[in-house]
């Protein structure tokens, strides 16, 4: 199998808005700007729900987390510092900016007992279940 090179003056949009949706999309390389959003994990238990959120290189205080009625919002920002001032960057791969996820909580989660922490570049929060309302109740038939 043969390598095939892309050719940017080969494409051809097939719309208007094609070709303008292109335009604002693409970086000068070629190919689209990538959105900094964080992998996430949800793992449930007998006893709680889990969330893990991957971001390394951020600390602690990067994060903002609010527990509204029925929603939790993760939000922060990861900021590309370059105080090196010996090294010129000639490729950066990894993705930087603010990010802000939000998730539906489910009635059985106890808020008042919810636990954040972060360690090895991955915040991981505990939503512990409500011990009276995950109660499972019997019901004999007469």
């Amino acid at each position: 199998m043969g390598l095939i090179k892309y050719n940017r003056n080969d494409y051809r949009p097939t719309s208007f808005k094609s070709l303008v949706d292109d335009f604002f999309t693409d970086e000068l390389v070629g190919g689209t700007v990538p959105k900094f959003s964080p992998k996430v994990d949800i793992a449930e238990s007998e006893k709680e729900f889990e969330i893990q959120l991957h971001v390394p290189g951020m600390k602690k205080g990067d994060f903002n987390i609010d527990l509204n009625k029925d929603q939790i919002t993760i939000s922060g920002e990861r900021k590309f510092e370059n105080e090196k001032k010996e090294k010129n960057f000639h490729s950066v791969e990894s993705y930087y900016g603010s990010f802000n996820r939000t998730f539906y909580l489910p009635d059985l989660v106890d808020k008042e007992k919810v636990d954040a922490s972060y360690q090895d570049g991955i915040l991981t929060i505990l939503l512990p279940k409500d011990e009276k309302k995950s109660a499972k109740k019997q019901i004999v038939v007469k």
